[in-house]
């Protein structure tokens, strides 16, 4: 294949939100990390960030030059990986609040299902490119896969977490129907699946948290002390922002009104901030980033190419919507970070690592 330049509104884009999210996530955290008892440094957030934007920048640089087409021929040994270190954390995983989501490596907190989530996407792309006509199929093809997804998805609401477990399911489909996966059997499964949850909500105790959380986002001010606070501050930092914003660093809501100001929540303080005219600024650098994604996948010069670009793209995208979508009380709170931007490791270098997978695709495009 003909080597082409890689895809540069792509690599400058991601950098500008990079460098934008280490600002916001200092100017987000640095009341909340000074008072914190256990840190106690104003400079935490921005130090961790900051070297963690070098390592996810030294690892696209790794992966725009290694040739995305090596990675075909690791996907099962890679899916074995993803599915071993979901069901390690459940063991092994750092406790917190009853809650095994982390592995602590010399100090630092990794996430597997941010591993497993790239895992599943090679996977899934190798597996259909190499077997086209098996997709197709109700139970070898689609439903084997939709077991395989299962299975992990399964394992991280066990964790528990749920939010990351949907959109599992969802960036999983979103493949599979890229990949050729008839409408007919994706009814059929659709309709069992509607069912099932059904008949789970109403099995499901009403003072689950989970349920608290459904029922308090569609309306967070029957509970405002309590399952409704987070909800309300958000709406409060994003209300008070107006047209132009606060000012850079001049958020009231960090001052420890807003939880999770620096990862769930940073879009709220990006509105506060920088009003509406920088936070729709920060959302239209998102769909540059997910516009180039999917003329990759469109121009790429094999399926394997197209599926690994279009799971990577729809992986930015989906948890874009879903963070952007939580802040402004458009869907009940899930855990999930604002890609490139929210504090966290591990995230950052993953997203990081799959720009540096699309740039690699990229160089070997066909004209569109």
């Amino acid at each position: 294949m003909k080597k082409k330049p890689m895809d540069y509104p792509i690599f400058i884009t991601t950098i500008i939100l990079v460098c934008f999210g280490i600002v916001m996530v200092f100017s987000s955290s640095f009341y909340m990390a000074q008072h914190r008892e256990e840190i106690q440094d104003s400079y935490y957030f921005l130090k961790t960030q900051s070297q963690w934007a070098v390592i996810g920048l030294v690892v696209m640089i790794i992966m725009s030059n290694f040739g995305y087409w090596r990675l075909k021929k690791y996907g099962g040994a890679l899916l074995v990986l993803g599915i071993g270190l979901l069901v390690g954390v459940l063991f092994f995983g750092v406790n917190l609040n009853n809650v095994r989501r982390w592995y602590n490596v010399f100090g630092v907190s990794v996430q597997p299902s941010e591993i497993a989530k790239f895992t599943l996407i090679i996977y899934l792309a190798a597996s259909i490119s190499k077997n086209k006509d098996r997709i197709k199929r109700p139970i070898a093809g689609l439903g084997y896969y939709l077991l395989i997804v299962g299975i992990m998805a399964g394992l991280i609401f066990i964790q528990p977490n749920l939010s990351t477990a949907i959109s599992f399911v969802i960036l999983a489909l979103i493949i599979l129907y890229i990949g050729g996966a008839k409408m007919l059997h994706f009814g059929v499964l659709a309709a069992g699946g509607i069912t099932g949850v059904m008949v789970l909500l109403k099995k499901v105790d009403p003072t689950d948290y989970r349920m608290r959380r459904y029922l308090t986002f569609l309306d967070p001010w029957v509970d405002p002390a309590g399952d409704g606070f987070q909800v309300i501050q958000s709406l409060y930092s994003l209300g008070s922002g107006g047209l132009f914003g606060m000012g850079l660093g001049q958020s009231r809501q960090k001052f420890l009104f807003l939880p999770y100001a620096e990862t769930d929540f940073i879009f709220a303080i990006i509105g506060e901030e920088l009003g509406f005219i920088g936070a729709s600024l920060v959302i239209v650098l998102f769909l540059i980033l997910i516009w180039r994604g999917i003329k990759i996948a469109i121009t790429a010069p094999d399926l394997f190419g197209c599926l690994l670009a279009a799971g990577i793209t729809a992986s930015i995208g989906l948890q874009t919507v879903i963070n952007i979508a939580v802040v402004t009380s458009s869907m009940p709170a899930t855990g999930l970070p604002l890609p490139f931007i929210s504090a966290g490791g591990s995230s950052l270098a993953f997203f990081m690592a799959g720009i540096g997978v699309l740039l690699n695709i990229s160089k070997y495009c066909e004209k569109a």
